[in-house]
């Protein structure tokens, strides 16, 4: 089937005459990955991942609750980090507007930050109420992203040869042509072996698997192929990126053991189902905004200079697959001047 046919589609508001998510929505949010990405950008390379992350967690909570948007937050901080903003089940936004589902992930790559490597950004996606798939049960799944040339012919199912192959023939290129992005983890030691054996390069990444996947769809990245084992949450988050630029995200639920393996099937989960991009949101009102922290091939991060900020953005719209590059310059002194927000140090 398809990706843009949903096997168990959301009627959607615009068809229905509901109140719908409209297209300034994606523009509002882009101010909400740009303070976390600049309050974030103040802890890099100081080697401390909770004060970015809280940083960034703080920013975000308070730019979100200016969106026109009746939110309640899927994907949060709280369920992966104990955090006590932007936690799972939390209302965000002014209360009023189109009713949605909220992911949000102030920092996709704390670590990065931390050390000052590259493809740090925060994110944000919103689709309408009801489409985002509830990940609670597990925490990991095994993941396979790719761009639309080859969205028809990949399968999670099928060796990584198979997948490869298909990439380059979909691409008009040579195995050894394809670059597969991979979470650097133990786990991955079988895939990486196979990977090679095809004459394929690979692209290792310690965190960040949510720009991995946009990485893997979006053109002019240098990658083509995501596999490997990685957060549920980021591969909702990632769903959401994957519906507006047309490439395909196939994933199956991965516990970690025994315990959440059984609490997995007590929830009613198919361990063996492929879930399909239309599963993880099963709605095309679907919007998604991401800012650079560092540098890195989606885009750049955050440059302080002489009172001001410099950020890079991407910002995408389902329904229309619009994707938009934003570069704002943003002046502190004025900042200062309304927003609680400490954009001028770490401290």
């Amino acid at each position: 089937m398809s990706e843009q046919t949903p096997q168990t589609p959301v009627p959607s508001a615009l068809a229905t005459g509901e109140h719908a998510p409209d297209r300034n929505l994606a523009l509002e949010l882009v101010r909400v990955t740009e303070a976390a990405a600049m309050a974030a950008a103040r802890w890099v390379g100081r080697g401390d991942k909770n004060g970015a992350d809280g940083a960034a967690v703080n920013a975000m909570r308070q730019l979100i609750n200016t969106v026109s948007m009746d939110g309640v937050v899927v994907i949060g901080e709280g369920e992966k980090d104990n955090a006590p903003m932007l936690f799972n089940g939390e209302r965000v936004g002014v209360g009023s507007g189109p009713e949605c589902d909220v992911a949000v992930d102030p920092i996709d790559g704390t670590r990065l930050t931390a050390l000052g490597m590259p493809n740090a950004v925060s994110v944000i996606a919103v689709s309408e109420r009801g489409s985002m798939y509830d990940p609670s049960a597990v925490f990991y799944m095994e993941k396979l992203v790719t761009g639309p040339e080859a969205a028809s012919v990949v399968d999670i199912n099928a060796p990584v040869a198979d997948n490869i192959a298909a990439v380059a023939r979909a691409k008009d290129a040579s195995p050894s042509d394809v670059t597969v992005v991979i979470l650097d983890r133990p786990r991955h030691e079988r895939i990486v072996k196979e990977i090679r054996e095809t004459g394929a390069r690979i692209k290792f990444i310690t965190d960040g698997d949510v720009a991995g996947a946009i990485m893997a769809a979006r053109p002019g990245t240098g990658i083509d192929l995501m596999l490997g084992v990685g957060g549920t949450p980021e591969g909702i988050i990632a769903a959401c990126a994957l519906k507006c630029l047309g490439g395909v995200i196939q994933g199956k639920l991965w516990p970690k053991d025994d315990a959440e393996r059984q609490r997995a099937l007590d929830a009613g989960h198919d361990l063996d189902a492929v879930l399909t991009t239309d599963d993880l949101v099963r709605s095309d009102d679907v919007f998604f905004a991401a800012s650079g922290i560092t540098d890195g091939e989606l885009m750049g991060g955050v440059r302080y200079q002489g009172g001001a900020a410099v950020t890079n953005s991407l910002v995408m719209r389902g329904r229309s697959g619009t994707v938009r590059k934003i570069e704002s310059e943003h002046r502190l002194w004025k900042l200062r001047a309304y927003s609680a927000i400490n954009f001028d140090t770490a401290g």
